[in-house]
């Protein structure tokens, strides 16, 4: 038992399966399924995890029925075909000590029929407001299928291996659509009240502790607090703890907040909610009843986790963000080793984003998340010497790689710091989390002994007379000034307001010509300093890609909020001078229309495009030296981009 976190590390008895800690690797999406069953890429995802040390591992969810099928890769539970990847998964996950359990699912109204060419399956015809698809209200026979569909999914996972199920009853599920007022509008006996709401989630469960027998665990997640109109709301979910306690069937509960679709972003919060947001339903649910509960909620660190336990919020934490970025997690913090955690930025890029454009899951900062059954080349049996040019995330990235495959390693970065343009998104309003990227990896850097030279501006000549055989070139981008920006000073970059190189005031329009945090935040720290704030861009919504990592919802409050006034499907065409106060005058095109305005300002700020710092790649690259290009120098991307180069093309050396 680790000293520091005595509780997180301690056993924990579970229905009839003693855990050997108390951190769970909760269920969440992967897309890692093909043609309706599990895959390798599932066996070597939940293996690095109960490997790192994970006590309960709960599988993404496995679907019930035909009428269920939401989304692409989804694993269909109910077929026979399914137990041959199930019994791979539990092998490898018993091999390192972990328990494992399978989350069973049917998403019920909160679907769609695309895939599946079925009509969806709810309590009533109630459209979800994502999908706005109306589903069929299911009939008296079609509640005893859906019975024997949950029933049939124990079974599978009894053959499997598993050591029990967790019955999804939250975010996205036709039980929640049976518990929930707004979406069971029955008259029947599984509407009504509460005790009527809730007869259908009692029938399943003891059929699924009939197949599952006593020697399993049998779980339940609960919506605590939807936030929705309609939704179920906290005092709901405790009585409904205790109908499931009373029934005798359960082993635990474990908690959500939020509903997917309207209230997604309050599930998968991003960096810009608060950590510990969701405690107040675990602690609530937990004074109800007597069953053990696990809290769930942005959970990223040992401390943050032991400390919800030690106040008596949960009996079990769900640590899903953290364990992704890092599947060795829980073995360093249980050695005291946090400084070596790669720490979850919660930025939902490479994880929500990613399955939100239906990809596989992926991490920022873990370039091998849901890359496990990917094996890579052995390390290199000759040593050489590396050169990194560059301290962005990029090369900090390589040249951990490279430090780790065996490679002699120095980096050198031109500034006094390191960290490149993430010193500058994190320091704006609710980023500030990201800068643990640089963090994360200057710490691995470190241990792995690499040898960083701060304030070191490279040359051709250096490398070529320094020793160096191999060298990545990681040294970014610059603002690229647009071609309707005109000549004055006051048009500036995202980059020149958030490194300090100038400071608008008055009235300042940004140029969102990104569709990322760029434009947002650099419009949401100037309106904290005073500015009156216009954003426009081109697209149809400001910060478009917002969206896909849920940071719209916060966004648009905050704006609202501040003040931020926002303008869409304009471009700007030209800038001039206005009078001699050095106000400006900015011509919008509308382009739906080719309709023209202009507006007056005092500042231009534009989130546009870079252009890449290659000058010394383009001196080496006809040199006998080994020379690799990855990041912004390359060309100018996302973060994901540079660390996913950076490891690649250290593998390669």
């Amino acid at each position: 038992m680790s000293e520091r976190y005595p509780r997180l590390f301690s056993s924990f008895r579970l229905g009839p399966v003693t855990l050997r800690n108390r951190v769970v690797f909760a269920a969440h999406l992967t897309n890692y399924a093909r043609g309706g069953l599990p895959t390798e890429q599932h066996v070597a995802y939940y293996q690095a995890r109960a490997a790192g040390g994970a006590g309960l591992i709960i599988t993404e969810e496995q679907c019930t029925h035909p009428t269920d099928w939401p989304y692409e890769k989804m694993i269909q539970g109910y077929r026979p075909e399914v137990v041959d990847g199930y019994r791979r998964i539990t092998g490898a996950v018993h091999a390192h000590g972990a328990t494992v359990l399978a989350q069973v699912n049917h998403n019920g109204g909160q679907g769609t029929g695309m895939y599946s060419r079925r009509p969806l399956w709810a309590p009533s015809a109630v459209p979800d407001p994502l999908f706005r698809e109306v589903p069929k209200a299911v009939e008296r026979h079609e509640i005893a299928e859906i019975v024997d569909g949950y029933a049939t999914v124990a079974r599978h996972c009894v053959a499997g291996g598993f050591d029990g199920v967790e019955l999804q009853c939250s975010h996205s599920s036709l039980m929640r659509g049976f518990l929930a007022r707004g979406t069971n509008r029955r008259t029947d006996e599984y509407g009504g009240d509460l005790e009527g709401r809730a007869r259908l989630l009692l029938e399943v469960l003891g059929a699924m502790r009939a197949e599952l027998g006593p020697d399993r665990i049998l779980g339940v997640r609960l919506s605590g607090d939807e936030r929705i109109d309609g939704g179920i709301v906290l005092d709901e979910a405790t009585a409904t703890a205790r109908l499931i306690e009373a029934s005798g069937h359960v082993d635990y509960l474990n908690t959500s907040i939020g509903m997917a679709t309207a209230s997604l972003h309050l599930i998968e919060a991003s960096m810009a909610v608060p950590k510990g947001y969701a405690l107040y339903i675990p602690s609530a649910i937990r004074d109800a009843v007597d069953l053990p509960v696990v809290g769930i909620g942005r959970f990223k660190d040992a401390e943050q986790a032991e400390q919800a336990l030690a106040e008596g919020h949960c009996d079990l934490v769900g640590v899903v963000r953290g364990q992704i970025a890092d599947p060795d997690f829980v073995a360093k913090a249980r050695a005291d080793e946090v400084s070596s955690v790669r720490n979850c930025l919660s930025c939902n890029q490479e994880c929500v984003g990613r399955m939100g454009l239906n990809r596989w899951l992926g991490c920022l900062v873990n370039p091998r998340a849901g890359r496990e059954s990917v094996v890579l080349p052995d390390p290199t049996r000759r040593v050489k010497d590396v050169w990194v040019i560059g301290g962005g995330p990029a090369g900090l990235q390589a040249a951990a790689t490279a430090a780790e495959r065996g490679h002699r390693v120095t980096l050198y970065e031109r500034d006094r710091v390191l960290g490149g343009q993430v010193r500058a998104a994190a320091r704006a309003p609710y980023r500030g989390e990201f800068a643990e990227l640089t963090r994360n990896l200057e710490s691995e850097c470190r241990r792995r002994g690499v040898v960083i030279e701060l304030g070191v501006d490279v040359t051709a000549e250096m490398v070529e007379s320094g020793g160096a055989e191999s060298v990545i070139v990681a040294t970014g981008a610059r603002p690229r000034r647009p071609q309707w920006a005109g000549v004055s000073e006051r048009v500036v970059d995202v980059r020149d307001v958030l490194e300090d190189r100038c400071a608008p005031t008055g009235r300042v329009l940004v140029v969102d010509e990104l569709g990322f945090h760029q434009a947002t935040s650099v419009a949401e720290w100037l309106a904290d300093r005073g500015a009156a704030v216009t954003v426009c861009t081109g697209a149809m919504t400001v910060g478009q890609d917002l969206g896909i990592t849920l940071d719209m919802e916060g966004w648009q409050m905050r704006a609202h909020e501040k003040g931020i006034e926002q303008v869409t499907d304009v471009v700007p065409v030209g800038v001039g001078q206005c009078g001699g106060e050095g106000q400006l005058t900015v011509e919008l095109l509308h382009h739906p229309t080719g309709g023209r305005e202009t507006c007056v300002v005092d500042w231009v700020v534009g989130a546009t495009h870079q252009d890449p710092v290659d000058e010394l790649w383009m001196q080496l690259r006809g040199s006998d030296i080994e020379v690799h290009r990855i990041g912004d120098a390359l060309t100018p991307r996302r973060a994901h981009a540079a660390v996913i180069e950076g490891h690649r093309a250290a593998v390669a050396l």
